[in-house]
């Protein structure tokens, strides 16, 4: 990320500031939020060379104007490295901020529901956006297509019948995945329960279909029922309609697609060291 943003190098910083000055770096949210990603900018400052001396948890809600960095190091790698880490910091305390949000609405419904996130992450950036749906109380979903059987409807489109498919991957795929299938019907939900999905999601349907599906479901006389969740444009407005219908699971790619970015600053201050002490006393 930082190769990306330096390239040749910062000729700006360069030319501006000496190697050998030292700055004091804080990093303050200007918006209320929940902070996410100061673990991984620990991380990222200490492999520059940066030390840090303070910071806050993942997941910490702050008010406006919250100092939750600060560092001291080599003022031109605070300067070059500025802005790869705010954006990164940004990002994932929007997600983390729009999650917890989602979270609390959804669980005044339903104190029970679980908020996951999907796979509709920036690409290359799916890990931090993940770790942030966690910073926010959320629940990352599948990180990778090999964590487990997600069959979607253009699976279906191919397959064939909802109890055909599930009894096609039961054949082919090892018994520690679990199967997940995309319904977008009642009855598609029966069939998928009475064929032994692990879960049910109930995909692009209103919250009074779906409250209907988690009835019938729920009314099957099965030694094991399978996890239902809903799915399909959900947001804050519409997430608690959606936890008040019964489902185990919500799932919405809004978090990691379209949470706004947390306002985060970097201030700067020059650190003055003994040795610069020394020559202005003796001036």
């Amino acid at each position: 990320m930082l190769e990306e943003d330096v390239g040749f190098g910062d000729i700006t910083t360069n030319a501006l500031v000496s190697s050998t000055d030292l700055a004091h770096a804080r990093i303050v949210a200007r918006q209320p939020g929940v902070v996410a990603g100061l673990d991984l900018a620990a991380f990222f400052l200490a492999d520059l060379g940066v030390n840090v001396t303070n910071r806050l948890s993942d997941g910490t809600r702050v008010a406006a104007n919250t100092t939750i960095l600060e560092a001291t190091g080599a003022a031109r790698t605070l300067l070059t490295a500025e802005r790869t880490l705010l954006n990164l910091l940004m990002r994932m305390s929007g997600i983390a901020t729009q999650t917890a949000a989602m979270v609390a609405a959804a669980q005044r419904a339903n104190p029970q529901v679980r908020i996951a996130a999907t796979r509709k992450t920036a690409p290359m950036l799916r890990v931090f956006d993940k770790l942030a749906v966690m910073a926010g109380g959320g629940d990352p979903h599948r990180l990778r297509l090999d964590d487990a059987v997600l069959v979607k409807d253009n699976h279906l489109a191919l397959t064939g019948s909802v109890v055909q498919t599930i009894n096609t991957v039961r054949r082919r795929v090892s018994f520690t995945a679990p199967i997940e299938i995309e319904v977008h019907s009642t009855k598609e939900a029966l069939a998928a329960t009475q064929a032994g999905a692990d879960t049910v999601l109930l995909d692009n349907m209103t919250p009074v279909d779906v409250s209907a599906t988690v009835k019938a479901v729920r009314q099957l006389a099965l030694a094991r029922q399978p996890r239902l969740e809903a799915s399909g444009n959900i947001t804050l407005e519409t997430v608690g309609a959606y936890a008040a219908t019964g489902v185990d699971i919500i799932s919405a790619g809004y978090l990691t697609h379209s949470a706004p970015a947390l306002d985060i600053a970097l201030d700067l201050r020059p650190v003055q060291t003994a040795h610069r002490a020394k020559g202005r006393n003796e001036k």
